[in-house]
């Protein structure tokens, strides 16, 4: 009746890490920038967790309660991707990044796209989403052409306005993409984005689908899945898995995903399991925006909801409370940075100690797979013995 969870706060990143100059991300804190830019933060519930013993952060007590197990995870893998960080966690290291197309996709790609798909196609450079739509929404209605963009990450995505292009034929079309960028020309995610409204007033709906690459080795789901460990995905996780060992129910908000995250726990009481969520708005949403208030306003409905998940959380549960990189919101940028991500754990059994400065984001999933007793990882440093009691 083993439970445990991994929950990935998308883009809270927590600082330097050794080679975060060769990302061109040097300076980028997450948190401790976000941090510094408020005055400090006041989040009495992580602050008693440890937050602040993961790493000195404006506003936070360094000690804490000691409520939880502490210590931060650099980046092993190459890239700054969501798939990359994902990957890492489930003990998965990519030894060269994902390829990006900050000048546009080569047209025969996308002609031999268009040719598949039956449509033409608009755009093919690095945009914002909301900027590109309003740019051509108006012409690909009239037309009826796919908006084809991208951004610094290692993604492709397909925009389509759902009164001009049904969503199945949306999401057939980005597997055609996802089928032509293989081999030389891969990257991490195909992301389908439609959209609403009219000229002047074109919204992105919550039906975004990623179409994700596979993963290259054995995974943390798949080790689960092969000992018939119950896996319940909230957010995009099943995307950035392509599927493989693990369906979810996708969260426009964090909200959405805090409610799953609930019932997955009640549900999962009697039975146990494994719980993989990602939480998605602090990068979808505040981080790519640059939005400084909102990230900070999104931090605080976190903390406000730690009483609530520490209310499910019983003796033996295993809960860990990570993320997969950056995006930090008071730099120029607004794409995801290479940073060092913060661990909290969570369980009745584990002892509030210091997790110092981990290797790897994988120690977390090779944690997680002693604690299941499946077969160890190809990467990762299990903590488990450090911390349980």
């Amino acid at each position: 009746m083993k439970r445990a969870a991994i929950i990935v706060l998308d883009g809270v990143g927590i600082g330097a890490c050794p080679d975060q100059a060769a990302y061109g991300d040097g300076g980028s804190d997450t948190l401790g920038n976000l941090a510094r830019a408020v005055g400090g933060l006041k989040l009495p519930n992580l602050e008693r967790l440890g937050l602040g013993r993961c790493r000195p952060i404006p506003g936070l007590a360094p000690g804490g309660s000691g409520a939880a197990a502490a210590g931060v995870a650099l980046p092993a893998s190459s890239g700054k991707d969501s798939t990359t960080g994902h990957w890492e966690i489930c003990g998965v290291l990519l030894a060269k990044p994902f390829r990006t197309y900050p000048h546009g996709f080569p047209t025969a790609v996308l002609d031999e796209f268009a040719r598949r798909t039956g449509r033409g196609w608009l755009g093919n450079k690095a945009a914002s989403g909301t900027a590109i739509i309003a740019e051509l929404g108006e012409e690909h209605q009239r037309t009826g052409k796919w908006i084809v963009y991208t951004s610094a990450d290692s993604v492709l995505q397909v925009a389509a306005h759902e009164q001009t292009v049904p969503l199945a034929e949306l999401y057939r079309a980005c597997r055609v993409a996802r089928q032509l960028l293989v081999g030389d020309d891969a990257v991490s995610r195909v992301i389908a984005r439609p959209f609403t409204g009219g000229p002047g007033a074109y919204e992105r709906t919550p039906h975004r689908k990623d179409f994700s690459i596979e993963p290259v080795a054995t995974t943390l789901l798949d080790r689960l899945a092969a000992a018939g460990v119950p896996r319940v995905g909230v957010g995009k996780v099943d995307d950035l898995f392509a599927g493989r060992a693990i369906t979810s129910e996708h969260t426009p908000t964090n909200g959405d995903a805090y409610r799953l995250i609930e019932r997955a726990l009640d549900e999962t009481s009697s039975e146990g399991g494994f719980i993989f969520v990602n939480v998605i708005e602090f990068d979808q949403t505040w981080g790519h925006r640059n939005d400084v208030a909102g990230f900070y306003g999104g931090l605080r409905q976190l903390d406000a909801w730690i009483p609530r998940l520490e209310q499910r959380v019983t003796g033996d549960d295993l809960i860990i409370l990570t993320a997969d990189h950056g995006n930090d919101p008071t730099t120029p940028s607004t794409d995801h940075s290479r940073e060092a991500v913060p661990i909290l754990v969570l369980g009745g059994r584990v002892r509030p100690r210091g997790l110092g400065e981990r290797s790897t984001f994988a120690d977390m999933g090779a944690t997680v797979a002693e604690y299941f007793g499946v077969p160890a990882l190809a990467a990762g440093t299990s903590f488990l013995r450090e911390i349980w009691a």
